[in-house]
Parts: structure tokens; C-alpha cells; sequence
């Protein structure tokens, strides 16, 4: 954009030559020298300030589906890449052993309360002891925690998409055997859409939450998207210490960016966007407006070269 300011003076500044409106000396031959210090400084150096722009991603959170029980697997009713809803089913375990331990369970309740009634009338009766009426009692609570876990893991046999999203990398089959605590699938999760935008260091002291944001993205060229800061992370991994038991192992410091989350007004253009997909950002702060404009069409000029630059 400064080199199109700069030939647009030295055009109009030949012209006016050309035309005897302006003399050909000294000062208008080193014109374009100063015009170009005035840009500089006043107006595209000010600009990283006013108008941090940066590269943009589009990140989504992904969940490694774990079974809480093992077992075989009867049934895999989804198939990958395939728009889901929160509560869909992803699979199912056999539950035969499952179901059997809570009949077990059942039916010692059952046992174990018919008990508890009939002490309880031996001592109301004064033919009982209290301390009967309490360890059947205890029994019963026992058997009554017992079934809610052995629900819990027949319920668990059934499971189900934890969000709105897809599975992708769909691998597990009908008959297979899985285990707990060992994931089997990954889940990408679509109900929220995480816009990072990195922003270099010295640029980003203005930055605060609520500002007006204008992103483009590659699989979108020519498009802009308008939005807002949401959030502007506190923490990088440079200022990150980690547990250990070693002595203090100094790293190479170096100026890295820091993210600033973006929410798009768009919440339907969010939700189309691919994870991983990547562009550029704008960030509008209340300080130097008049170099806005500028970052604008220089955001403009990325989307529409989206058609051809695939990097």
C-alpha cells in the first residue's frame, strides 16, 4: 500500500511538472523521500499500533471418546465426517454382564428389604433387636449403592456424542472388544468455534476485549468476516514453568506473538468454517483511526489474492 501512496505522488507530482504548475527544482525532486519519511512515521508505523493485523485459525475442540466399561462391541450406528447431535449414539458395548449384574443386585435388594421389614416388626413387637434392625439396614444401603453403580455401567454401555459435532478417523467396527479408560475414536466438537489470531508483541498494547475485528480466511477468498475481541490470552508458553526435579534450565527467549481470541458476528459463517482453516486479521483499536482505512484495504487486498495464493 506505501508503494501505491508513493507512485501516486510521484504520478500526480510528474503531472503537475509536466503541466508548469509546480517548478522542477531541488525541494519536488526530494519530495517523494519526505513523503515517503511521512508515511512511514506518521501514518503505516503508527498503523501496527492502531490496526494490529496478524494470521487467524480456526481451532475446534477435539475429545478422544473413552468407554467407561469394556466389553464387545454390538453395534456402530454412526459414520465419520456425518453432522451429529449432542446425544446421538456412537456405539454400543454388549451389555449382557452388565445387565445380569444389576438383576443380581436387584434381586438381593429385594431379599435384603424383605428382611429389613421383618425385624423391624420383631422389635416393634419388643421381640427384636435394635442392633438387627441396623445391620439389615446397612445391608441395604450397600446393596442400594451397589445398584446405582451397576446401573451406572449398564447405562455406560450406550455411548453417546458428548456435544454437536462429527467423528472423523472412524475406525472401530461391530465386534470389536474395547476397554476402559482407552480411547477409540476422536470427536470433533462443533458447538464452539475458537478463532485465535496471533498479534506481535509491540503491536499489541492496545488490544482489549470488545474491539471491532475483520477476518478472511483461505477457504472463503474475497470474503470478509466482521467480529470482536472475546478474549486476549494471558499466558504464552515462554512465561511457562514446568514441574521437575531439576534446576532451572534457561530457555531461548525470544519475542513470541500473543493470541487474541475472536468471536464472529456470524455465527452461522463460524460454524461452516473447517477446522484448521487459517487467513487474516484485523484488530481496530481506538487509537490512530486514520491509518484504519488503510489496514482495511490492505485486508481486502489478502481476501480477493485468496483466489490465487494458496499459501
Amino acid at each position: 500500500m506505501i508503494v501505491v501512496l508513493l507512485n501516486a505522488y510521484v504520478a500526480i507530482l510528474a503531472l503537475f511538472v509536466w503541466l508548469r504548475f509546480i517548478p522542477l527544482n531541488t525541494f519536488w525532486k526530494l519530495s517523494p523521500v519526505l513523503v515517503l519519511l511521512i508515511l512511514l512515521i506518521g501514518l503505516f508505523i503508527p498503523m501496527g499500533w492502531g490496526a494490529p493485523s496478524g494470521p487467524a485459525a480456526v481451532i475446534r475442540n477435539a475429545v478422544q471418546v473413552i468407554p467407561s466399561v469394556s466389553g464387545e462391541v454390538t453395534d456402530v450406528p454412526v459414520m465419520a465426517n456425518t453432522p451429529l447431535r449432542e446425544g446421538d449414539v456412537l456405539f454400543h458395548i454388549d451389555p449382557t454382564t452388565y445387565k445380569a449384574e444389576v438383576d443380581g443386585i436387584e434381586a438381593q435388594l429385594k431379599f435384603a428389604e424383605l428382611r429389613l421389614a421383618q425385624f423391624s416388626e420383631l422389635r416393634n413387637r419388643d421381640t427384636g433387636r435394635t442392633f438387627d434392625v441396623q445391620q439389615r439396614e446397612s445391608e441395604v444401603e450397600q446393596l442400594r449403592a451397589q445398584l446405582d453403580g451397576a446401573r451406572w455401567n449398564l447405562d455406560r454401555t450406550t455411548v453417546k456424542a458428548p456435544a454437536d459435532g462429527y467423528i472423523t478417523n472412524l475406525a472401530l467396527r461391530k465386534g470389536a472388544r474395547v476397554t476402559a479408560q482407552s480411547p477409540v475414536m476422536a470427536f470433533i466438537d462443533t458447538s464452539q468455534t475458537i478463532i485465535g489470531v496471533e498479534i506481535a508483541q509491540i503491536y499489541a498494547r492496545y488490544v482489549e476485549t470488545g474491539q471491532p475485528v475483520e477476518v478472511t480466511f483461505k477457504p472463503f477468498p474475497g470474503e470478509v468476516f466482521t467480529g470482536r475481541v472475546e478474549a486476549v490470552l494471558q499466558a504464552i508458553a515462554t512465561g511457562q514453568t514446568q514441574l521437575g526435579g531439576s534446576a532451572v534450565a534457561p530457555p531461548e527467549i525470544r519475542a513470541a506473538p500473543f493470541v487474541v481470541r475472536v468471536q464472529l458476528d456470524n455465527q452461522e459463517a463460524a460454524r461452516r468454517l473447517p477446522a484448521g482453516s487459517t487467513g487474516a486479521a484485523a484488530i481496530y483499536t481506538g487509537h490512530m483511526e486514520a491509518a484504519h482505512i488503510i489496514r482495511q484495504v490492505l485486508l481486502r487486498q489478502t481476501a480477493i489474492l485468496n483466489y490465487l495464493n494458496p499459501f
